[in-house]
């Protein structure tokens, strides 16, 4: 016996003892023997081992076959994306109807910055109950844009034009915004959309330039000038906000603009309110809560969070549909007349939204 024990005097045996803290019955996988066992690389072993054939050694068949893989299935975060930024849209196509009731009783100042005061107040609480830090040092650029495009230059813009414009005109023109914010997008992300993705967007520009023209009887006004200011300041916060969803969650891009506009819109919130004492009427203030909460924050939150998954630029071509969702908030809600072209440019619009969503952008 001891001559034979002597065999394996020159040789070193392996033995897999499992690593601290491991569980009876578990192998833990970062010890020895579990990166071993773990292995999953295919390198075929060497040796007899490594021969295949049929039982009885005879002469094999030929290699294993390959497995195929499985074809791609289409993503579901592109479809949650979609619903989260079409929410986003319907939020904001009762933005006009809302500020139509809050001018009501308050004055134009008033409601832009009360809204926004209302706003960051929802949104600190927010950041302070889920203990969020700071934004990087990075980002706090994109977020002044955000601050200055969405929550205060749209705002103050269209809340503006709405004292000389009717809802419903006012809708067919920030219809353009889509096409704004692809444009903006373009040029600040590097983003190349095709060639149909272009060819849609335009057409559904010139749907709603046409449907535009012809309501107002080829005449710009001071509001339409107003409007055209709150296209190119949104698209800006848009995109930036958009592009800052891809490291900050979508509510935190809002919650912090918010926030950064506060030293402008709480003495603008004071000064307005001692000008013009607003007349606190049911319309009124559910206009002015219905901003805050819904168009301002939420909305917001929804939005940012599915242009992050979508892409700026298709997501910006849901928002084609806003105006006509809003034409409609604007006869249920405030009254007015739907102008008899609505169908017609509901269609086309439609169409393409339907082209730009299938284009690759």
């Amino acid at each position: 016996m001891r001559e034979n024990d002597s065999a394996t005097t020159g040789s070193t045996i392996a033995v897999n003892t499992p690593a601290d803290g491991a569980v009876k019955g578990r192998p833990d996988s970062a010890g020895v023997g579990g990166a071993i066992a773990n292995r999953t690389d295919c390198t075929p072993p060497s040796g007899p081992a490594a021969e295949t054939g049929p039982p009885g050694g005879g002469p094999a068949t030929g290699p294993a076959p390959r497995p195929t893989a499985a074809p791609t299935a289409p993503s579901p975060g592109t479809a949650r994306g979609t619903l989260l930024a079409a929410l986003g849209v319907a939020s904001f196509s009762l933005t006009f109807p809302a500020t139509a009731w809050a001018l009501e009783g308050m004055s134009a100042w008033t409601v832009v910055t009360l809204r926004s005061v209302l706003a960051a107040v929802i949104a600190g609480c927010c950041l302070a109950a889920f203990r969020v830090r700071l934004p990087e040092r990075r980002h706090w650029a994109g977020l002044a844009v955000v601050a200055a495009g969405v929550v205060l230059g749209f705002p103050l813009l269209t809340t503006l034009a709405l004292e000389t414009s009717t809802t419903s005109h006012a809708a067919v023109v920030v219809g353009l915004l889509p096409l704004s914010t692809a444009a903006f997008s373009a040029v600040r992300t590097g983003a190349r959309p095709s060639r149909a993705f272009w060819a849609a967007a335009l057409a559904g520009a010139a749907v709603v330039i046409g449907f535009t023209v012809q309501q107002s009887g080829g005449a710009l006004s001071t509001g339409d000038l107003y409007l055209f200011g709150a296209l190119l300041v949104c698209a800006a916060g848009y995109t930036e906000g958009g592009r800052l969803a891809r490291h900050l969650p979508g509510w935190q891009v809002i919650g912090w603009a918010l926030l950064l506009a506060l030293p402008v819109t709480v003495p603008g919130a004071a000064l307005a309110l001692l000008a013009e004492p607003p007349r606190l009427t049911a319309h009124a203030v559910a206009g002015l809560l219905w901003l805050a909460l819904g168009a301002q924050f939420l909305g917001l939150v929804v939005w940012y969070r599915g242009m992050a998954v979508i892409g700026v630029s298709k997501a910006s071509q849901l928002q084609l549909a806003q105006p006509l969702l809003t034409l409609v908030w604007s006869v249920l809600l405030l009254g007015e007349h739907l102008p008899l072209a609505a169908p017609v440019a509901a269609v086309a619009v439609l169409v393409c939204i339907a082209v730009t969503q299938r284009s690759t952008a």
